[in-house]
């Protein structure tokens, strides 16, 4: 893929860019070391002085950057602004709480004094996706520069706008240079990047593919590695729960970002006494959602990323048909300049088709019905991907099963999966391991040393 901003509303090709020379990464690589040497020794308060300017900026300019992310990847400029303030919210989070999160950990172990204390490792370089271009970025950057690391960052090559828009705002907020890079390069130099003893640790969040290769990358060199991968999460309603909110939430958690998201319900199982109704209101509610440009405030779905999302999408949801699944709306691109599908409920699924197994990228949701909450949790569970799950009931016993049976890194009841700087973000089985936000992201790319005096 070329590193290049293409508008997904109409094809156009905006700006393309000129991956990095092999020199080019040296000298960055070079910079990322000489940085961290000092900036390990430098005062959590000098440091939150900084990411808290960090976090004005994102405020700030913030319609700026929202009309960025619109541009490049699609998403309802409504949508990208959110997004920019939750940035700001996460740099501040951090900036606040960092020092806390990493203060020396007193043990009793039979010494004079035995302690914990966190250390940077140094430059972490960091995979990132298109979808969420400036948080993606930011959950990563502002626990990693707080705690003294500097990051690297490898971005989606269709945000290159968006990727040097970030280092820019860590630039002007003081920190120097070197404390976080941007590196326009394409996949296939990521493995050099990550071989470099330099280098560190790793962090992808991206696709189950991409994941295996930088986890196996990483495992051959002896470095740790994040992954956040794909989800084919469950959105699971009991005849307790409150319909006309599960509906109107359902909605929402599928639709969100346009329908990329990780964290998006995909599939919605639905307890037998209430299915129908659900599915009438649910189906109802897409058919109504205004798709367009997305930067029209009527707009409530944009176009898809990139041509070969779109493509793809449709390839995964003919296919289900095929096997013999049943459309009940949408099932289909729409003619529209750009990369627009519509809004899609497919239902009767195979579980031999894609819809079943595979992560949709795109508005289009998968109905099941299910006769009690047994048949719910061994569906939910019967995927490689475990991210998150979204269920509904009232009742608590219920609520206790699904807390502990459903196997997934989050769980969450009467609402919709999101992601918190103040709550542990991360799956299990193929959607990855490691943690990011809060105190557990912080500390997943520190030295935890042992301190015993005797």
């Amino acid at each position: 893929m070329p590193i290049a901003t293409i508008n997904p509303a109409s094809g156009e090709t905006i700006k393309v860019f000129r991956a990095l020379s092999p020199a080019e990464i040296e000298r960055k690589l070079a910079l990322a070391l000489e940085t961290f040497r000092a900036e390990r020794n430098t005062s959590f308060a000098e440091r939150a002085r900084r990411m808290t300017k960090v976090a004005e900026i994102l405020e700030r300019d913030k319609a700026d950057f929202a009309r960025l992310m619109t541009l490049e990847m699609g998403k309802p400029y409504k949508a990208a602004v959110a997004e920019a303030s939750k940035c700001a919210n996460g740099c501040r989070y951090y900036a606040e709480n960092a020092e806390g999160f990493l203060a020396d950990e007193v043990l009793d172990s039979g010494a004079k004094k035995s302690f914990v204390r966190y250390r940077p490792i140094g430059p972490i370089l960091a995979v990132m996706p298109w979808n969420f271009p400036f948080w993606q970025v930011i959950r990563f950057a502002a626990p990693a520069l707080m705690a003294g690391n500097v990051g690297l960052l490898k971005h989606a090559s269709n945000v290159p706008q968006c990727a040097l828009s970030i280092e820019k705002i860590f630039l002007d907020a003081g920190f120097p240079q070197g404390a976080f890079q941007t590196l326009l390069v394409g996949s296939e130099q990521v493995d050099a990047i990550l071989n470099d003893p330099r280098v560190m640790a790793a962090t992808l969040t991206g696709s189950e593919q991409a994941g295996i290769q930088v986890g196996v990358a990483a495992a051959k060199r002896i470095k740790k590695v994040v992954l956040e991968l794909g989800g084919n999460d469950p959105f699971i309603v009991m005849p307790s729960a409150d319909l006309a909110a599960a509906v109107a939430t359902a909605v929402e958690a599928r639709v969100i970002n346009n329908g990329q998201s990780c964290i998006a319900a995909k599939r919605f199982i639905i307890a037998e006494p209430i299915a129908s109704e659900f599915e009438k209101k649910f189906v109802a509610r897409m058919e109504s959602l205004q798709v367009g440009d997305p930067f029209e405030d009527k707009t409530e779905i944009g176009p898809l990323a990139t041509v070969d999302a779109v493509k793809s999408l449709d390839t995964d949801v003919q296919q289900t048909v095929q096997a013999g699944a049943k459309v009940l709306t949408g099932g289909h691109r729409l003619t529209l300049p750009g990369n627009y599908y519509a809004p899609t409920v497919l239902t009767n699924i195979p579980k031999e088709s894609p819809a079943y197994h595979e992560e949709f990228f795109g508005p289009v949701a998968s109905l099941f019905r299910v006769k009690d909450i047994d048949e719910a949790i061994r569906l939910a569970n019967d995927s490689r991907f475990g991210l998150g799950a979204s269920a509904w009931t009232k009742d608590d016993g219920e609520r206790e099963r699904f807390i502990n049976e459903l196997e997934s890194g989050m769980v969450f009841i009467n609402k919709m999966v999101a992601s918190d700087p103040r709550i542990p973000f991360g799956g299990v089985k193929h959607s990855g391991h490691g943690r990011e936000l809060s105190a557990n992201g912080i500390r997943e790319f520190m030295n935890i040393k042992t301190v015993s005096i005797a």
